[in-house]
Protein backbone atom coordinates (compact mmCIF):
# COMPACT_ATOMS: atom_id res chain seq x y z
CA UNK A 1 0.00 0.00 0.00
CA UNK A 2 1.52 3.23 -1.28
CA UNK A 3 0.75 6.21 1.40
CA UNK A 4 0.65 9.60 1.10
CA UNK A 5 2.37 11.94 3.03
CA UNK A 6 1.63 15.80 4.10
CA UNK A 7 2.63 18.25 6.62
CA UNK A 8 0.24 20.13 8.66
CA UNK A 9 1.57 23.25 11.07
CA UNK A 10 -1.14 24.84 12.75
CA UNK A 11 -1.89 26.34 16.78
CA UNK A 12 1.79 25.44 17.78
CA UNK A 13 1.17 21.67 16.08
CA UNK A 14 3.63 20.14 13.24
CA UNK A 15 3.12 17.27 12.45
CA UNK A 16 3.20 14.69 9.53
CA UNK A 17 0.22 13.15 8.11
CA UNK A 18 0.00 9.32 6.26
CA UNK A 19 -2.82 9.31 4.00
CA UNK A 20 -4.23 6.81 1.55
CA UNK A 21 -5.11 7.59 -1.73
CA UNK A 22 -8.68 9.01 -0.99
CA UNK A 23 -7.04 11.21 1.74
CA UNK A 24 -8.48 9.20 4.38
CA UNK A 25 -5.73 9.56 7.38
CA UNK A 26 -4.32 6.39 8.55
CA UNK A 27 -1.53 8.04 11.06
CA UNK A 28 0.52 10.38 11.90
CA UNK A 29 3.97 11.75 13.49
CA UNK A 30 4.88 14.68 15.57
CA UNK A 31 7.67 16.35 13.99
CA UNK A 32 9.17 17.96 17.34
CA UNK A 33 9.07 14.84 19.50
CA UNK A 34 9.17 12.00 16.92
CA UNK A 35 6.21 10.27 18.47
CA UNK A 36 3.79 8.48 15.99
CA UNK A 37 -0.16 7.74 16.03
CA UNK A 38 -1.00 5.00 13.66
CA UNK A 39 -5.24 5.56 13.23
CA UNK A 40 -5.75 2.73 11.21
CA UNK A 41 -4.24 -1.15 12.83
CA UNK A 42 -4.17 -2.67 9.37
CA UNK A 43 -1.73 -0.11 8.02
CA UNK A 44 0.29 0.08 11.57
CA UNK A 45 3.68 -1.41 9.31
CA UNK A 46 3.15 0.63 6.32
CA UNK A 47 2.44 3.91 8.43
CA UNK A 48 5.36 3.36 10.77
CA UNK A 49 7.74 3.18 7.65
CA UNK A 50 6.67 5.84 5.61
CA UNK A 51 6.48 8.36 8.54
CA UNK A 52 9.72 7.19 10.39
CA UNK A 53 11.74 7.74 6.97
CA UNK A 54 10.00 11.45 6.25
CA UNK A 55 10.45 12.11 10.07
CA UNK A 56 14.52 11.73 9.07
CA UNK A 57 14.42 13.83 5.97
CA UNK A 58 12.44 16.31 7.86
CA UNK A 59 14.74 16.62 10.83
CA UNK A 60 17.96 16.46 8.41
CA UNK A 61 16.44 19.38 6.44
CA UNK A 62 15.29 21.55 9.51
CA UNK A 63 18.87 20.75 11.11
CA UNK A 64 20.62 22.15 7.56
CA UNK A 65 18.58 24.69 8.07
CA UNK A 66 18.90 25.68 11.68
CA UNK A 67 22.76 25.70 11.06
CA UNK A 68 22.53 27.83 8.03
CA UNK A 69 20.25 30.81 9.99
CA UNK A 70 22.45 30.20 13.27
CA UNK A 71 25.15 31.35 10.84
CA UNK A 72 23.21 34.43 10.04
CA UNK A 73 21.49 35.44 12.93
CA UNK A 74 22.02 38.69 14.68
CA UNK A 75 23.41 38.27 18.40
CA UNK A 76 22.74 40.81 21.63
CA UNK A 77 25.85 41.62 23.87
CA UNK A 78 26.70 39.96 26.69
CA UNK A 79 24.14 40.42 29.49
CA UNK A 80 24.31 43.26 31.92
CA UNK A 81 22.50 43.17 35.49
CA UNK A 82 21.49 46.46 33.91
CA UNK A 83 19.67 44.92 31.33
CA UNK A 84 18.24 42.00 33.03
CA UNK A 85 14.50 42.25 32.66
CA UNK A 86 14.23 39.15 34.88
CA UNK A 87 14.61 41.46 38.08
CA UNK A 88 11.24 43.57 37.27
CA UNK A 89 8.61 43.80 39.23
CA UNK A 90 5.06 44.13 37.63
CA UNK A 91 4.24 46.87 37.17
CA UNK A 92 7.66 48.38 37.22
CA UNK A 93 7.46 50.93 34.53
CA UNK A 94 4.32 52.82 36.33
CA UNK A 95 5.82 52.33 39.47
CA UNK A 96 9.00 54.40 38.06
CA UNK A 97 6.64 56.90 36.57
CA UNK A 98 4.81 57.58 39.87
CA UNK A 99 8.37 57.89 41.67
CA UNK A 100 9.14 60.79 39.14
CA UNK A 101 6.06 62.63 38.43
CA UNK A 102 3.79 61.61 40.68
CA UNK A 103 2.68 63.54 43.46
CA UNK A 104 4.28 63.63 46.68
CA UNK A 105 3.27 62.46 49.93
CA UNK A 106 1.44 65.20 51.48
CA UNK A 107 -0.39 66.01 48.01
CA UNK A 108 -1.55 62.09 48.16
CA UNK A 109 -2.58 62.98 52.43
CA UNK A 110 -4.65 65.86 50.85
CA UNK A 111 -6.04 63.92 48.60
CA UNK A 112 -7.40 61.36 50.09
CA UNK A 113 -8.50 63.43 53.29
CA UNK A 114 -10.76 65.60 50.99
CA UNK A 115 -11.47 62.51 48.80
CA UNK A 116 -10.75 64.32 45.63
CA UNK A 117 -9.51 62.50 42.00
CA UNK A 118 -6.82 63.44 40.72
CA UNK A 119 -4.94 62.94 37.65
CA UNK A 120 -2.53 59.38 39.03
CA UNK A 121 -5.38 57.34 40.26
CA UNK A 122 -5.53 55.61 37.19
CA UNK A 123 -1.65 55.15 37.20
CA UNK A 124 -2.34 53.51 40.86
CA UNK A 125 -5.33 51.39 39.81
CA UNK A 126 -3.41 50.17 36.79
CA UNK A 127 -0.25 49.62 39.20
CA UNK A 128 -2.59 47.33 41.62
CA UNK A 129 -3.85 45.61 38.62
CA UNK A 130 -0.74 44.60 37.38
CA UNK A 131 0.84 43.77 40.72
CA UNK A 132 -2.24 41.09 41.17
CA UNK A 133 -1.96 39.69 37.60
CA UNK A 134 2.03 39.23 38.26
CA UNK A 135 1.34 36.98 41.27
CA UNK A 136 -0.76 35.16 39.76
CA UNK A 137 1.55 34.38 36.81
CA UNK A 138 4.18 34.12 38.99
CA UNK A 139 2.80 30.65 40.20
CA UNK A 140 3.11 29.32 37.04
CA UNK A 141 6.97 28.78 37.62
CA UNK A 142 6.43 25.70 39.13
CA UNK A 143 4.77 24.60 35.73
CA UNK A 144 8.13 25.30 33.88
CA UNK A 145 7.39 29.07 32.65
CA UNK A 146 9.12 31.86 32.98
CA UNK A 147 7.79 35.12 33.44
CA UNK A 148 8.91 38.57 32.79
CA UNK A 149 6.93 41.56 33.93
CA UNK A 150 7.10 45.74 32.63
CA UNK A 151 9.04 44.59 29.27
CA UNK A 152 9.73 48.13 27.81
CA UNK A 153 9.05 48.71 24.44
CA UNK A 154 9.79 51.90 21.92
CA UNK A 155 7.85 55.11 22.31
CA UNK A 156 7.06 54.76 26.37
CA UNK A 157 5.23 52.18 26.17
CA UNK A 158 5.62 48.83 27.68
CA UNK A 159 4.34 45.05 27.65
CA UNK A 160 2.42 44.17 31.16
CA UNK A 161 3.46 40.76 31.14
CA UNK A 162 5.19 37.68 29.13
CA UNK A 163 4.60 34.63 29.67
CA UNK A 164 7.40 31.88 28.15
CA UNK A 165 6.55 28.05 28.48
CA UNK A 166 6.34 24.72 26.69
CA UNK A 167 2.91 26.25 25.49
CA UNK A 168 4.34 29.11 23.41
CA UNK A 169 4.52 33.04 24.24
CA UNK A 170 1.78 35.13 25.97
CA UNK A 171 1.96 38.72 25.61
CA UNK A 172 -0.36 39.89 28.57
CA UNK A 173 -2.21 43.34 28.92
CA UNK A 174 -3.75 43.82 32.08
CA UNK A 175 -6.89 46.22 32.52
CA UNK A 176 -8.19 47.27 36.19
CA UNK A 177 -11.35 47.67 36.49
CA UNK A 178 -13.04 47.64 40.25
CA UNK A 179 -16.59 46.77 40.47
CA UNK A 180 -16.89 47.37 36.67
CA UNK A 181 -18.84 44.74 34.19
CA UNK A 182 -17.32 43.92 30.98
CA UNK A 183 -17.98 43.04 27.44
CA UNK A 184 -15.75 41.85 24.70
CA UNK A 185 -16.08 41.28 21.33
CA UNK A 186 -13.94 41.04 18.07
CA UNK A 187 -12.52 44.31 18.46
CA UNK A 188 -13.57 46.49 20.84
CA UNK A 189 -14.17 46.23 24.39
CA UNK A 190 -17.03 47.71 26.63
CA UNK A 191 -16.68 48.46 29.95
CA UNK A 192 -19.90 49.48 31.57
CA UNK A 193 -21.71 49.44 28.18
CA UNK A 194 -19.98 52.46 27.97
CA UNK A 195 -18.09 53.55 24.75
CA UNK A 196 -15.54 50.75 22.48
CA UNK A 197 -12.01 50.41 23.84
CA UNK A 198 -9.50 49.35 21.47
CA UNK A 199 -7.53 46.62 24.37
CA UNK A 200 -8.37 43.80 21.67
CA UNK A 201 -6.76 45.53 18.49
CA UNK A 202 -3.93 46.83 20.68
CA UNK A 203 -3.36 43.35 22.07
CA UNK A 204 -2.95 42.02 18.96
CA UNK A 205 -1.13 44.52 17.55
CA UNK A 206 1.93 44.28 20.89
CA UNK A 207 1.74 40.52 20.17
CA UNK A 208 3.23 40.89 16.71
CA UNK A 209 6.14 43.73 18.03
CA UNK A 210 6.76 40.72 20.56
CA UNK A 211 6.83 38.05 17.79
CA UNK A 212 9.35 40.32 15.27
CA UNK A 213 11.81 40.53 18.80
CA UNK A 214 12.09 37.15 19.60
CA UNK A 215 11.91 35.31 16.11
CA UNK A 216 14.59 38.03 14.90
CA UNK A 217 17.35 36.81 17.45
CA UNK A 218 15.75 33.29 17.94
CA UNK A 219 16.24 31.96 14.46
CA UNK A 220 13.00 29.85 14.85
CA UNK A 221 9.47 30.62 14.90
CA UNK A 222 7.75 32.00 18.16
CA UNK A 223 4.34 31.51 18.56
CA UNK A 224 3.08 34.53 20.73
CA UNK A 225 -0.54 35.03 21.89
CA UNK A 226 -1.90 38.09 22.91
CA UNK A 227 -3.66 37.43 26.39
CA UNK A 228 -6.11 40.44 28.01
CA UNK A 229 -6.40 39.84 31.86
CA UNK A 230 -8.98 41.85 33.68
CA UNK A 231 -8.55 42.58 37.48
CA UNK A 232 -11.49 43.70 40.23
CA UNK A 233 -14.59 43.45 37.51
CA UNK A 234 -17.76 41.86 38.69
CA UNK A 235 -18.89 40.13 35.20
CA UNK A 236 -16.85 39.32 32.44
CA UNK A 237 -18.91 38.58 28.81
CA UNK A 238 -16.88 37.30 25.83
CA UNK A 239 -18.81 37.40 22.46
CA UNK A 240 -15.55 37.51 20.46
CA UNK A 241 -16.07 34.95 17.80
CA UNK A 242 -12.60 35.07 15.84
CA UNK A 243 -10.87 33.51 19.15
CA UNK A 244 -7.11 35.49 18.31
CA UNK A 245 -6.91 36.87 21.81
CA UNK A 246 -7.21 35.14 25.06
CA UNK A 247 -9.25 36.93 27.31
CA UNK A 248 -9.29 36.41 31.03
CA UNK A 249 -10.20 37.35 34.51
CA UNK A 250 -7.31 37.29 36.57
CA UNK A 251 -7.33 33.84 38.44
CA UNK A 252 -8.01 32.46 35.48
CA UNK A 253 -4.65 32.71 33.94
CA UNK A 254 -3.94 29.62 35.98
CA UNK A 255 -5.48 28.06 32.78
CA UNK A 256 -2.46 28.67 30.92
CA UNK A 257 -0.39 26.26 32.71
CA UNK A 258 -0.87 22.79 30.96
CA UNK A 259 -0.65 23.95 27.70
CA UNK A 260 2.18 22.31 25.78
CA UNK A 261 3.43 21.47 22.41
CA UNK A 262 4.50 24.48 21.21
CA UNK A 263 8.11 25.05 22.34
CA UNK A 264 10.73 22.36 23.67
CA UNK A 265 12.57 23.20 26.93
CA UNK A 266 15.55 24.09 25.37
CA UNK A 267 13.65 26.75 22.87
CA UNK A 268 11.75 28.07 26.31
CA UNK A 269 15.10 28.84 27.69
CA UNK A 270 16.78 30.61 24.00
CA UNK A 271 13.60 32.58 23.93
CA UNK A 272 13.89 33.62 27.70
CA UNK A 273 17.41 34.86 27.22
CA UNK A 274 16.28 36.84 24.13
CA UNK A 275 13.24 38.09 25.73
CA UNK A 276 15.34 39.07 29.27
CA UNK A 277 18.00 41.41 27.36
CA UNK A 278 16.58 44.84 27.51
CA UNK A 279 18.57 45.91 24.05
CA UNK A 280 16.62 43.40 22.23
CA UNK A 281 13.41 45.69 22.52
CA UNK A 282 15.69 49.04 21.83
CA UNK A 283 14.00 49.12 18.12
CA UNK A 284 10.53 47.20 19.05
Amino acid sequence: MELKVTRWKRYGHDRLYANLPDGTAVGWADVRTGDITVLAAEYRDDVIAVLTHHLQDVRESVSSQEASAADDRPTLPPLKPADDLSTNRPGEAIRDLLVRSGPGFIERVVSQLLRRPTEWDSWRKGLAGEKRVGAELNRLARHGWRVLHAIPLANRVDVDHLLIGPGGVFSINTKHHHNKTVWVGDDAVKVNHGKPAPYVRKSRAEAKRVVRVLEHYCGFPVPVEPVLVFVGITDLKVVATQLDVRVYQERQVAALAPLSGALTAEQVEQVYSVARHRQAWNQA
